[in-house]
């Protein structure tokens, strides 16, 4: 399925692939899928590399760099794109763990108090939604989890409102959860090519922007 940017459109593209058994390779293939998208050109034209701390870089051998972030966990890949800010994002795999002594150990009261108020059999689900929320913020303000990242107070997942919420003290920013495909099934939050990625239904996926965007593209490679 083709795939190109809307011109004018400060839209937010999220490819999800499988590694298969080769992360780097998955990520840099992703990465260069997301700069022909967003920059026009042709995908053996894009640069992937990292800066000096690390994060990745995409560009067509110019000076207009596309901002960029990828996760990984488990098996699947994400990568986040976008023309108009700063981006990142955090995917991580629903699984078994103990939701609220790790909230109490890592999180803002407030947080850990949210979390206990949850039903029990949403903790986890609940634990995830902020523990990447953390995460993709981090990555969009260009420092990960450092400085007390773990501790910095979220929106609270699935609340009323949009897709993409404020996050205190952060001027611009806003994070949120695009929904993600059960099976491989359309989204709802953009196009998801035939023959998709089946483990999408068994990821946490948060996505960070600074600024106002025009809307997310979800792409399941």
């Amino acid at each position: 399925m083709s795939q190109s940017a809307v011109p004018g459109r400060d839209t937010v593209y999220v490819f999800l692939g499988r590694t298969d058994g080769d992360r780097p390779a998955a990520a840099r293939r992703l990465l260069r899928r997301a700069g022909g998208t967003l920059l026009g050109r042709a995908e053996a034209e894009i640069r992937v590399g990292r800066d000096a701390a690390g994060r990745p870089l995409v560009d067509a051998g110019d000076a207009v760099e596309l901002p960029v972030s990828v996760s990984h966990t488990g098996g699947v890949v994400v990568v986040a794109a976008r023309r108009g800010g700063g981006v990142g994002v955090d995917v991580e795999r629903r699984r078994e763990l103990p939701a609220l002594a790790l909230a109490r150990r890592w999180y803002a009261p407030q947080e850990a108090a949210w979390l206990r108020g949850r039903p029990p059999g949403h903790r986890v689900e609940a634990f995830l939604l902020l523990w990447t929320a953390k995460e993709a913020v981090g990555k969009a303000l260009g420092r990960g989890l450092r400085d007390g990242g773990l501790r910095r107070p979220m929106p609270v997942p699935g609340g009323p409102g949009e897709l993409l919420r404020p996050v205190p003290g952060t001027g611009g920013l806003r994070v949120g959860h695009p929904r993600l495909p059960a099976g491989g099934g359309p989204a709802g939050d953009g196009p998801v090519p035939a023959g998709g990625l089946v483990l999408a239904g068994d990821l946490v996926l948060a996505l960070a922007v600074d600024g106002p965007a025009d809307g997310v593209e979800l792409v399941i490679d």
